[in-house]
C-alpha cells in the first residue's frame, strides 16, 4: 500500500457502505480490518512495502484513553515491528499486540491460561480452515495459509472429494441486484467414509447442526448450516447441504450485518429455496433410509419389519420370518403361543431412546451384534428353499440374501453356505 492508502485503511468507516465495489471486494462499512483487531488486542500495527518503499502505522488504544485523541501514529522505518523483515519487495504485515483478550481472565493462572489460549487457537483453525476453503482451493495459485509455521488445509463443507457424496448441477436465479448462485449437496454416509473425515466435516457441533445452507459472499463463507426457517435439523436430514452464492451487490437485499456473520432470504429467493429444500431432503432420507426401502419388498425378507401404525413407525421382529415361522412349526403346539409372545416382548422392549441418542452422538459406532456360522446357517436353510419355492431365479438368490443381515456382513461365510443350499434345493450347479 501507498501512505494515502494505508492511513484510509486504518480509519474507522473509511468506505461510504453504499458505494459501489468490485466484484471481488469483501468488504462493505470498512470495519473489518480495525472491529477485528480491537476485538482481540489494543495495539494494532499494519505495516507495508510497495515496491520497496515502506509505510506504517499504528492504533494503541492506551494512547487513545491516555490523550483522550484519536491519533494513529505513522512509520516511516520498520524499526522494532516484528516480523517486518518478511515483508520482502511487495506485502502487507498486521501485527496484534497488548492482546488484553485472550486471557479469558486467568492472568494469575498460567497453566489455565495457556490451555485457554491453545483451545482458542484450535478453534480459529477450523474457522480459517472453514471460512475460506475456496480460496484455498483454487487450481491456480490461490491463497496459503499458514499457522504457527504449519500450512493449513482447507475443510470442504460438502465433501466433494470423496466419491460416494452427491451433488446436483449448478443452478442460477438471476434477480434485480444480481445473480444468486447455488447447487445441492448430499454427504456421504458415515459407512462410506472413514471416522475422521466424518468428525471433520461435522465439526464441533456435528453433522445434525450443521446441514443446510452455506452462503458465500464473495467466495467466503459467511452462514455455514442454517435452514434459515425453511426446515427444521432433523437426523434424516443431516447430509443435506446447499451452497448459495451472492454478489456483494445484494447485501441489502439479504441483509449482511456488520461482521458478515448472519442473512437472511429475500423474498424473491424464498420460495425458489423452499422448493429446492424439500427435494433435497427427501436425497438425503433416502441416504439413510436406502436399506429400510427394501422392507416394504417382501423378496428380502428382512427379520425386522418396519410398520407404520396410528400415526407412528414401529419396529418389530415379523413373526412370519421363514426362520420363526420354521422353528415355531418345530415347537409342540402348546409353546408356540409362547414362542409368538416372546417375538412380540422381543419387539416392545427395543431401546429406542438409546438408539436415538447412540445414532445422534456417534452413529459410525453403532453396529450389529454378529451372527455365527451356525447362526447363519440356520437362516440360510430357512431362506434359500423359501425363494425357490417362490420361484426365484437361481441366480438372483445370492444377490437378495446379499442385501439381508446377517449375510450382508458376515458374507464370506455365508456365501457358500448359500451356494451349497441352492445346489441342493435346485438339483444342480
Amino acid at each position: 500500500m501507498t501512505l494515502a492508502e494505508l492511513i484510509e485503511a486504518m480509519r474507522p468507516g473509511s468506505r461510504n457502505p453504499l458505494a459501489e465495489r468490485a466484484g471481488h471486494d469483501l468488504g462493505r462499512f470498512g470495519l473489518g480490518l480495525k472491529s477485528a483487531s480491537f476485538s482481540q488486542c489494543k495495539r494494532l500495527t499494519v505495516a507495508s512495502r510497495r515496491d520497496g518503499v515502506f509505510v506504517g502505522a499504528t492504533w494503541d488504544l492506551d494512547e487513545v484513553a491516555a490523550t483522550n485523541r484519536w491519533e494513529v501514529r505513522l512509520h516511516s522505518e520498520p524499526g522494532s515491528i516484528p516480523w517486518a523483515d518478511r515483508l520482502g519487495k511487495n506485502g502487507t504485515l498486521v501485527v496484534w499486540r497488548s492482546l488484553d483478550r485472550l486471557s479469558g481472565g486467568l492472568d494469575n493462572q498460567p497453566r489455565k491460561r495457556a490451555e485457554y489460549l491453545n483451545r482458542a487457537i484450535a478453534s480459529a483453525e477450523r474457522h480459517i480452515r472453514l471460512v475460506f476453503h475456496r480460496f484455498m482451493m483454487e487450481d491456480r495459485p490461490g491463497l496459503a495459509i499458514s499457522l504457527n509455521g504449519r500450512d493449513l488445509e482447507p475443510i470442504d463443507p460438502f465433501g466433494t472429494r470423496f466419491p460416494s457424496h452427491q451433488e446436483d448441477r449448478p443452478d442460477r436465479l438471476e434477480l434485480g441486484n444480481g445473480v444468486v448462485e447455488f447447487q445441492c449437496f448430499t454427504l456421504p454416509h458415515h459407512k462410506s467414509i472413514s471416522r475422521a473425515d466424518w468428525e471433520d466435516l461435522g465439526g464441533p457441533e456435528g453433522h445434525l447442526r450443521t446441514q443446510g445452507f452455506y452462503v458465500y459472499r464473495g467466495r467466503r463463507l459467511i452462514i455455514a448450516g442454517s435452514w434459515l426457517g425453511l426446515a427444521r435439523q432433523t437426523e434424516l436430514t443431516k447430509l443435506c447441504r446447499i451452497r448459495v452464492d451472492i454478489p456483494n451487490t445484494m447485501d441489502a437485499d439479504w441483509k449482511i450485518d456488520v461482521k458478515k456473520a448472519s442473512a437472511q432470504l429475500p423474498p424473491a429467493v424464498r420460495e425458489r429455496m423452499r422448493l429446492l429444500v424439500e427435494r433435497l431432503t427427501q436425497t438425503s432420507k433416502r441416504t439413510y433410509r436406502g436399506r429400510g426401502q427394501k422392507l416394504v419388498n417382501t423378496e428380502y425378507m428382512p427379520v425386522w419389519q418396519r410398520v407404520q401404525k396410528d400415526g407412528a413407525i414401529v419396529y418389530s421382529p415379523d413373526p412370519t420370518h421363514p426362520v420363526f415361522a420354521d422353528f415355531s412349526a418345530r415347537l409342540p403346539a402348546e409353546l408356540q403361543a409362547d414362542f409368538a409372545s416372546l417375538i412380540g416382548l422381543i419387539g416392545s422392549t427395543v431401546p429406542i431412546a438409546a438408539l436415538h441418542s447412540d445414532f445422534a452422538g456417534c452413529p459410525e459406532e453403532i453396529v450389529a451384534d454378529q451372527a455365527d456360522a451356525e447362526a447363519i446357517r440356520q437362516m440360510a436353510e430357512a431362506m434359500v428353499p423359501r425363494l425357490v419355492a417362490q420361484g426365484t431365479d437361481r441366480d438372483r438368490i445370492p444377490d437378495i440374501l446379499r442385501q439381508v443381515e446377517p449375510f450382508q456382513s458376515a458374507w464370506a461365510v455365508a456365501q457358500p453356505l448359500i451356494d451349497e443350499i441352492i445346489e441342493r434345493e435346485t438339483g444342480h450347479v
